[in-house]
């Protein structure tokens, strides 16, 4: 307010400041289920108000499905159908992408090969139309795919130099079977990719593409979208053989305690992965193994950061979470359970002593009511949050469908969390992270720290070279 406001007596009036009102009740959604008339099967979700649709498309093309001495070409495959299609070359389509507001990513893991499209509501038929192609006919031309192989060269370079992401190369080539695809990196090494070229990719595209075996998920707002027509036209166009899905063998691995290090003279810092195997969501321990789990490192107010990071100040961080690798209900699925974290060099002794110590008061002691309280609040309470986008449901519904996991599981795994008490939880974590039974992998100096592992008495210790 001026002076000469204040003189002549104006009033400012404000807008009334707003309260919040009763939560409204939410739940994660159920999808519509389908079929065309090609085999795929296709899950909807009318979202209201999300104008972005995201669509999902399941590729059952897992890695261990790749031809010996060929490790990622499956990648190779996925990255590749953003490289033109039987009407368009790679700079054509790109461009029909852009004039649809659409972006098109694709990805290979264990499970199989995903390949994601956001696109505004409006333009949703156009963008499935070069969906469809890309998937109907991707052109895979020589001159892409050595460059795709070129970048993946490069890559494998910046990702040895990573102490992250060497840590969890190191832990693979350790817990699984070397006989296991699983031993090995997902997209490829400096030995299988340069053989891969065009007529590789393109085999292995017509042994496990197909509509027949793929799913199609579809989420955002619907109204006013002839979806069936539209899928129809596009995706329900897409023909193929009707071959059955390929079984995949067991997850084994070999969690006997011991330590790796990765040796990187002069390292001012250790990256440490800890892990084993453990069930997957087909399991019923799950629930309380993710509370459980989330109570130990699962944010900056968990366990292991309170006692590293806030009362030791050894590192900025400490996570224990678990990844599933790849699930199924006749038990032959797994999870990667894991502690990861980064520390100085020279308290890497007295960080594995106190994260260890951890383990065993966890053991002994048990979670706090609080600390489940807690846990719950934070996974169930925020979940309206993390499933606002359109792309965050169709990415969840996505992996239900790829872990042959029912339709609602998401939506009950929530009342099945808020359900869980702090005694299941706690003998959920400490099975996830028996003391005795943990691979370590730590990238670091080992002229400073073999040693002092040693002497925790945690398990063997081998040092190997960083490459």
């Amino acid at each position: 307010m001026t002076d000469n406001a204040a003189s002549a007596g104006t009033t400012m009036e404000f807008h009334p400041q707003p309260t919040g009102g009763p939560p409204r009740p939410w739940a994660f959604p159920t999808p519509e289920r389908g079929t065309l008339s090609n085999g795929l099967t296709v899950l909807r979700c009318h979202r209201p108000g999300q104008q972005v649709v995201a669509v999902e498309v399941n590729l059952p093309a897992p890695l261990d499905a790749e031809p010996e001495g060929l490790d990622g070409v499956a990648t190779l495959m996925a990255r590749a159908f953003n490289e033109g299609t039987d009407k368009h070359d790679a700079e054509e389509f790109a461009a029909e992408l852009e004039r649809c507001g659409a972006t098109l990513d694709s990805s290979a893991d264990h499970p199989g090969v995903r390949v994601s499209l956001e696109v505004p509501a409006s333009r949703l038929p156009k963008a499935l139309g070069l969906l469809a192609d890309a998937l109907r006919a991707p052109a895979f031309p020589d001159g892409e795919i050595e460059r795709l192989v070129a970048n993946r060269l490069d890559e494998i370079q910046h990702e040895l130099a990573n102490p992250a992401r060497r840590a969890a190369k190191e832990l693979s080539r350790e817990l699984f079977p070397a006989e296991s695809r699983m031993s090995r990196p997902r997209q490829g090494t400096e030995e299988t990719v340069p053989r891969i070229d065009a007529a590789a990719v393109r085999a292995f595209y017509e042994a496990h593409v197909r509509p027949a075996t793929a799913t199609a998920v579809i989420v955002g707002d619907l109204e006013g979208v002839d979806l069936d027509t539209a899928l129809a036209d596009t995706l329900g166009a897409w023909t193929g053989s009707q071959a059955e899905q390929r079984p995949v063998p067991a997850i084994t691995g070999d969690d006997r305690g011991r330590v790796v290090i990765v040796d990187r003279p002069g390292a001012v810092q250790t990256q440490l992965l800890i892990g084993r195997l453990g069930p997957d969501r087909h399991d019923s321990v799950w629930p309380a193994q993710l509370l459980g789990v989330y109570c130990l490192g699962g944010t900056l107010t968990s366990r292991l950061d309170r006692v590293l990071r806030e009362e030791k100040g050894y590192t900025y961080g400490v996570r224990a979470f678990g990844q599933v690798l790849r699930s199924s209900p006749d038990g032959r699925g797994a999870a990667l359970l894991a502690i990861s974290g980064s520390v100085a060099t020279d308290v890497t002794g007295p960080a594995l002593a106190d994260l260890w110590t951890v383990l065993r008061t966890l053991a002994a002691e048990g979670l706090t009511d609080e600390e489940r309280d807690v846990a719950v609040r934070n996974l169930v309470g925020v979940a309206p949050l993390r499933f606002e986008t359109a792309a965050a449901v169709a990415s969840t519904l996505a992996d239900q469908v790829e872990q042959h996991l029912p339709d609602d599981f998401q939506g009950r795994l929530y009342a099945r969390l808020a359900e869980t008490g702090t005694v299941e939880a706690t003998a959920a974590a400490v099975n996830a992270f028996p003391a005795d039974r943990l691979v370590t992998v730590l990238v670091g100096d080992a002229a400073q720290i073999a040693d002092p592992v040693r002497e925790l008495g945690i398990g063997e210790v081998t040092v190997v070279t960083g490459s």
